[in-house]
């Protein structure tokens, strides 16, 4: 399970570096006769690189709006300027676009032109973060494999928005006012291929609903959650990292497997309130609980396997892989416990 969770991870990457790089090669390549022609388009607010010619720069010029983009134009940098508004009318002729970075600007949900981005029908990368967005936008492109909403002021997520989103895989919504009302169960409802779900500070008090069961990495930091519902992690058999530092759960918030889960690899409770460290499985490899309330730490307690059992099969049996704990700022003193050691002999650092 752990080979399949990694061998996702690494597809994923190899697929995006190899793409870019291919892309890049192309360009480099292209005949420099028709660097004159890539130049004479470009709008004068911008800059054209002869080789990237398939790339804008408009990004730190001022901006109140967004210039005429050229047809051949499949990356367009946007960011830091002064835009209040997506129009359809500098798209007219952009129908390659794969990527609009316009994050650091003062757009409005009232500044986007009705269906102007649904239409970007090949985009496939959409940043807007940091701006003044109150909801998030609609419609949007289908093929969209990322969207990243962070630092704006959304408090509303409209139904159905991301429906028709299949091959999103990213979804950041990290630092907006979402509550709990905005999270219905149906509110994820299509991203069937989501992979990365940030929902870090916003003004959660509850795990949130219906989360897409191949979410593998799930961000929940610097929110109001004070419980884990019973099996709530049942529902996404393939969460792999889980962030939950700066939050208010207690040991009585917590069931007595919770987080017995084992595809759970990195599991973070920073910051939190806990007295004593829950229940882990043998499969997890990294545990930060630091900045708790936790005064002892009994490695034969927490221990997910028997030690007994564990000195019986060594290495060849299925032994706690844990590799990385953080017990600082506790009440914990050191020296670190030896039946600590004797559990979770794959430990490479222990901060205490």
């Amino acid at each position: 399970m752990i080979l399949k969770v990694y061998t996702s991870l690494l597809l994923l990457f190899l697929v995006n570096s190899v793409w870019t790089r291919t892309v890049r090669q192309v360009y480099d390549d292209l005949d420099p006769g028709h660097w004159s022609h890539y130049t004479s388009e470009c709008p004068q607010e911008c800059f054209c690189p002869p080789s990237f010619p398939n790339a804008l720069y408009c990004d730190n010029k001022g901006l109140k709006e967004i210039p005429p983009i050229p047809a051949r134009i499949w990356y367009l940098y946007l960011q830091n300027n002064q835009i209040e508004t997506i129009s359809e009318k500098p798209f007219a002729n952009a129908t390659h676009l794969r990527w609009i970075n316009l994050n650091k600007n003062k757009i409005t949900n009232s500044g986007i032109e009705s269906g102007v981005l649904s239409k970007l029908k090949r985009l496939l990368y959409l940043f807007l973060e940091e701006n003044e967005l109150e909801e998030v936008p609609a419609p949007l492109p289908v093929g969209l494999e990322q969207l990243r909403l962070a630092r704006n002021k959304i408090s509303k997520i409209p139904e159905g928005v991301f429906s028709h989103l299949e091959n999103l895989t990213m979804l950041d919504l990290h630092q907006n006012s979402l509550l709990d009302s905005a999270l219905q169960s149906d509110t994820f409802q299509g991203l069937n291929n989501l992979m990365q779900l940030n929902i870090a500070k916003n003004s959660l008090k509850k795990m949130p609903l219906s989360i897409p069961a191949n979410t593998m990495q799930l961000f929940l930091d610097n929110n109001s959650i004070e419980v884990i519902p019973e099996n709530y992690f049942s529902a996404i058999p393939k969460v792999t990292f889980l962030r939950l530092n700066y939050n208010k759960l207690s040991d009585d918030g917590i069931p007595s497997n919770g987080f017995n889960v084992s595809s759970i690899l990195d599991l973070q409770l920073s910051h939190n309130q806990l007295t004593k460290i829950p229940p882990i499985n043998a499969h997890l490899e990294h545990l930060h609980l630091d900045h708790n309330k936790i005064k002892s730490v009994n490695g034969t307690q927490i221990c997910p396997v028997s030690i007994a059992l564990e000195e019986d099969y060594g290495y060849y049996g299925n032994i706690p892989r844990l590799r990385y704990l953080r017990l600082d700022g506790n009440e914990i003193q050191p020296p670190i416990p030896l039946d600590i050691m004797i559990c979770f002999r794959l430990l490479q650092a222990v901060v205490i």
